[in-house]
């Protein structure tokens, strides 16, 4: 057996396991989410609890130099890693983690005067500005912990031990999540104490981090003589693009939130975070199914088989656009009872908005295997350049929608879905293709049937939700459930071709494929 098959057995061996540690990362999430909204919403308020995802879009921005950093490394580690040239991977390691250790120690002085300016900046409750300094505090220091020992993590991605990420994920969530309600309990809620969590919770994932690269790459060695001056323009040539993809990035998804705040107040930014929760947990779920795969891109590339490169990411648009149709689905078309069972019947109003939200991500998560395609081939420029106009453009209209039309923070949500499925339904398919030398319209063809797929899954959500009285929790599922099995047996019969079974099925555990052989 040559090296490249074993690699590429062994890569298709881990797949189940990394899906499986996703799916338990996702729906770890989803719980958790779907208990600490209402949580945060009774014990706090509504205005209060609006600060919390404010945090994190806050933190996204100084977020912005160090996640582009690691994009960057992503890429020249795994290669290294992958061609087993681990003079090269130090030099890669050591470059990354010490240049990366000099920026965050020039952003401690930036995240402390934000901090310090929260309550200056944003509508924040009478009372609580104490608390949302520390709140911004914490939650941005948790971020900057993280981010340097995020090398550590890249380790894992290279190796594609994406089941041990997620469990470093998953460790950050569940200690996060059991100190602020044990806070809460005894000391009483305050926004403060869920930035200490945050804190907390970044301090231990982070050690777990370190202890789990160590196990599965042995190669790299902290050493401040292998850091290597010509590797940081390689790593920063990449990275600065990165950076300004980025930047346009947060303007489209995390700028919402802050302009409702600055427009609307405390109160408004809060229905609309409820709202924007559900956004936030498919988002994540797409992740989860495109994270699976790019290992398996980068190994390709690094391998030269380009081929094999182009059939996978476009079975994979179109499984990424049929998958997600249902979730979609079920979310536009139960939104009111969604929202009743979930916050209470004085939420039942942002149903239209959730729809907003959410409908246009048929079309904006499909192409998310797509990204990995401009990252491993280095060509970040064009797309950083587009990203970054269109999301200047956002924020524009984003301001402007709501005060010319006086839709409120309906035209801030309209904006974002306007200008995102805009770059994503037509340049993002097109840029990959054209980096490949293929069709130009290979990738956009594969967008389509997630589309149509949508639609009608949300249509018999609707439908269902108008006859039958779904008034609790169970019964929603119970309704889902149904939709979803006649959905998955109509895409396995009629959906898909040879290839993509045997894609979708390589996703499943080997003793659960021999049964369905």
């Amino acid at each position: 057996m040559s090296k490249d098959t074993s690699i590429s057995r062994g890569f298709a061996d881990q797949l189940p396991r990394n899906l499986l540690a996703n799916i338990v990362y996702f729906l770890v999430n989803v719980v958790i989410g779907i208990f600490l909204v209402p949580y945060f919403v009774s014990r706090l308020g509504i205005a209060a609890y609006g600060l919390i995802p404010l945090a994190a879009s806050i933190t996204g921005y100084a977020a912005i130099v160090i996640q582009s950093l690691n994009t960057s490394v992503s890429r020249f580690l795994t290669v290294d890693l992958q061609r087993e040239d681990y003079a090269a991977a130090n030099r890669t390691f050591n470059t990354a983690f010490f240049g990366l250790t000099a920026v965050i120690l020039l952003m401690v002085p930036i995240v402390l005067a934000v901090a310090w300016f929260i309550p200056s900046i944003f509508h924040v409750p009478v009372g609580q500005e104490r608390g949302a300094i520390l709140l911004f505090l914490g939650v941005c220091t948790a971020f900057l912990i993280r981010s340097w020992t995020g090398n550590f993590t890249v380790q894992l991605f290279a190796y594609n031990r994406l089941d041990l990420q997620n469990l470093v994920d998953i460790t950050n969530v569940i200690v996060q999540t059991g100190l602020i309600v044990l806070l809460f309990t005894f000391i009483g809620p305050d926004l403060a104490l869920v930035g200490m969590a945050y804190l907390v919770g970044a301090a231990v994932t982070s050690g777990v981090s370190i202890i789990l690269a160590r196990r599965v790459c042995p190669h790299l060695r902290l050493s401040i003589n292998a850091f290597d001056r010509t590797r940081v323009k390689d790593l920063c040539e990449m990275g600065w693009w990165v950076v300004i993809n980025n930047i346009g990035s947060l303007l489209f998804l995390q700028i919402d939130l802050i302009v409702v705040n600055l427009l609307f107040g405390a109160t408004s930014a809060g229905e609309y975070a409820i709202a924007l929760q559900w956004v936030i947990l498919l988002r994540a779920f797409a992740g989860v199914l495109s994270g699976v795969l790019t290992p398996i891109i980068f190994s390709y590339y690094a391998r030269k088989q380009t081929e094999s490169l182009i059939r996978i990411t476009k079975s994979a648009v179109k499984l990424m656009g049929l998958v997600m149709a249902l979730p979609i689905g079920l979310v536009c078309g139960f939104a009111p009872q969604l929202l009743t069972v979930w916050v209470g019947s004085e939420f039942t109003n942002l149903a239209p908005l959730m729809v907003l939200l959410t409908v246009h991500l048929s079309i904006n998560l499909a192409v998310f295997p797509i990204f990995s395609i401009n990252v491993v081939h280095n060509k970040v420029r064009i797309p950083g350049i587009l990203t970054l106009v269109m999301g200047l453009g956002n924020i524009a209209l984003a301001v402007a929608l709501p005060l010319l039309t006086g839709w409120g923070y309906y035209g801030v949500a309209a904006a974002g879905a306007i200008v995102l499925t805009l770059k994503n339904a037509f340049f993002t398919p097109w840029y990959a293709a054209r980096v490949l030398g293929i069709d130009v319209h290979i990738f956009a063809r594969s967008i389509l049937p997630g589309i149509a797929a949508t639609i009608l899954v949300g249509i018999s959500a609707a439908t269902l939700g108008a006859v039958l009285p779904l008034a609790s929790m169970a019964m929603l599922a119970i309704a889902g459930v149904s939709v979803a099995l006649i959905y998955l047996t109509a895409v396995w019969a009629f959906g898909l071709n040879e290839f993509e079974r045997r894609l979708f099925e390589s996703y499943f555990p080997l003793a659960l494929r021999r049964i369905m052989a």
